[in-house]
């Protein structure tokens, strides 16, 4: 894990917001599934801060139990979010986010944490 304490704005990082789906929206998407009598899917990225591509530039000391002996100063150049770090949120949901859209996905005006996809039939995913 990443020592994101110790991160200074402006120089490790510049913004750390990231989106977080509003309360209102689960339950009119909970009632759209019943209404509709649709299939409900749910799932868990447990690596999901691992995937982000850092913009900015941080070196990190070699953790623990993997430093290289001999090389035990030398630091890391880190090239993807890791847990800790406090731009790791942001930079998960900027990646997420591009790849919906290239996906056909597009996002609500109401909240930008839900996607919308409509099929040629009718229907919507």
């Amino acid at each position: 894990m990443a020592k994101g304490f110790a991160q200074k704005e402006g120089v490790d990082y510049n913004e750390i917001f990231s989106t977080v789906v509003k309360h209102t929206s689960i339950p009119v998407l909970l009632s759209c599934d019943a209404h509709g009598d649709l299939e409900l899917e749910q799932l868990d990225v447990k690596t999901a801060f691992l995937h982000g591509d850092l913009d900015e530039e941080i070196d990190m000391y070699q953790p623990e139990g993997y430093k290289v002996e001999g090389k035990e100063s030398h630091v890391r150049c880190l090239r993807k979010s890791l847990y800790g770090l406090k731009q790791s949120p942001r930079q998960r949901y900027k990646r997420f986010d591009s790849f919906m859209i290239k996906q056909g996905f597009f996002r609500s005006d109401y909240d930008s944490c839900v996607y919308i996809q409509k099929l040629h039939g009718g229907d919507y995913i």
